[in-house]
């Protein structure tokens, strides 16, 4: 069969629970664990905003036009300080106030290091999934996307916003400050104007992963560069599919990709 990418569904379960395909087709990969996958990318790539068939993805699956003007490729999905939701501007003001003049949640997440970011509410804990994190406590929050973006600038200064991959998929040991305590030392260094915003909510998410066993090393592998991709599936975290022990392949880097599952 054949079917575009997109970012996998997830679940959390007692085992992150995994589906590859489209809105159609939904193929269970936990199931697929130590089994041979094969499938082929047809070479046909198309925009996630507007399906025109496109040579080539920019910004995880938007034609250049749309990257440039859809709402859901907005500078403020990467810089949510600079969100205007709450003030009834942006791209498409029908789409932010949708989806970012809505109840947003500042974390702390354990992935290779400690990093802090945002989501929507409604996204806890796909979230925390998508970036590979092995634990995350919910921080802070707030009304829009704005407010968590300035909370998040604020809280920059002490922990990255960015993810190491290749140590977060090798799961190298974690050293760190334990994150319930880290959560309250962090409060003390915010202005007061934020402080308004913290949680007393001090549980914290785990994640197990469904990979048989983690590698030493990993290498990334590109459908543009590899179009036939085969290899036992040992693994899978965040958007990441292990093969054979080694390869990984970033299933929403290539969004808008036609693949053929020969499986």
């Amino acid at each position: 069969m054949e079917f575009l990418l997109q970012k996998m569904k997830s679940a959390q379960d007692e085992q992150v629970q995994y589906w590859l395909g489209d809105g159609t087709q939904q193929i269970n990969l936990n199931a697929w664990i130590g089994n041979t996958l094969t499938f082929e990318f047809t070479g046909a790539i198309f925009c996630q905003e507007c399906q025109k068939k496109i040579k080539k993805s920019f910004g995880e699956g938007f034609c250049f036009n749309c990257f440039s003007t859809a709402a859901a490729a907005s500078p403020c999905i990467l810089h949510p300080e600079l969100c205007q939701a709450h003030l009834g501007l942006g791209r498409d003001p029908i789409y932010e106030e949708k989806h970012h003049n809505q109840p947003h949640l500042v974390y702390l997440a354990q992935t290779d290091q400690l990093k802090v970011g945002i989501t929507r509410k409604t996204q806890m804990p796909t979230r925390w999934i998508d970036q590979g994190a092995a634990a995350a406590i919910v921080l802070a929050e707030v009304p829009n996307r704005y407010l968590a973006g300035v909370l998040e600038v604020a809280l920059k200064a002490q922990f990255s916003d960015k993810t190491n991959w290749q140590s977060m998929l090798k799961n190298l040991p974690y050293d760190g400050p334990e994150l319930s305590a880290q959560k309250w030392e962090l409060e003390e260094t915010l202005p007061a104007d934020l402080t308004q915003y913290w949680t007393d909510d001090e549980n914290i998410w785990e994640f197990n992963y469904p990979v048989a066993a983690y590698p030493t090393q990993v290498k990334s592998l590109s459908l543009d560069q590899q179009p036939r991709i085969t290899g036992q599936l040992t693994g899978i975290r965040g958007q990441y599919l292990y093969l054979d022990n080694l390869w990984v392949l970033n299933i929403r880097k290539h969004t808008g990709y036609q693949i053929k599952w020969d499986n």
